[in-house]
């Protein structure tokens, strides 16, 4: 699982990841704190998805370094638009309890 992709920006993620769709919010938690105990260190929510608060646990429950974890969200399509996009990340930056993201920073000026 140590295979990386080097996205256009420069920022290199995982190749594999752990995705959460339809994982009820009440096994969320666990579920990704064992996957990233495994070794994956991709997990991929959404805000549609509606656990994006219990992957943040699963993460923070895990032994592993955060950063060494590249988690991955979707917006809801309402939220298209580079300042409602921002806004919607910054919500689920909240709800994830992550403070940074390469991702964020590498957002092109419109």
């Amino acid at each position: 699982m140590s295979v990386k992709l080097t996205l256009n920006n420069g920022v290199e993620m995982p190749a594999l990841g752990f995705g959460v769709f339809q994982t009820p919010p009440e096994t969320t938690s666990a579920s990704v704190a064992e996957a990233l105990r495994v070794g994956y260190r991709l997990i991929d929510t959404a805000a549609s998805y509606f656990n994006e608060r219990e992957v943040g646990e699963g993460i923070r429950r895990s032994e592993v370094d955060r950063s060494d974890v590249f988690v991955e969200t979707k917006i809801w399509i309402s939220d298209y638009g580079y300042d409602e996009t921002l806004h919607s990340f910054d919500k689920s930056a909240g709800k994830l309890g992550v403070e940074q993201s390469l991702a964020a920073t590498s957002l092109p000026a419109m």
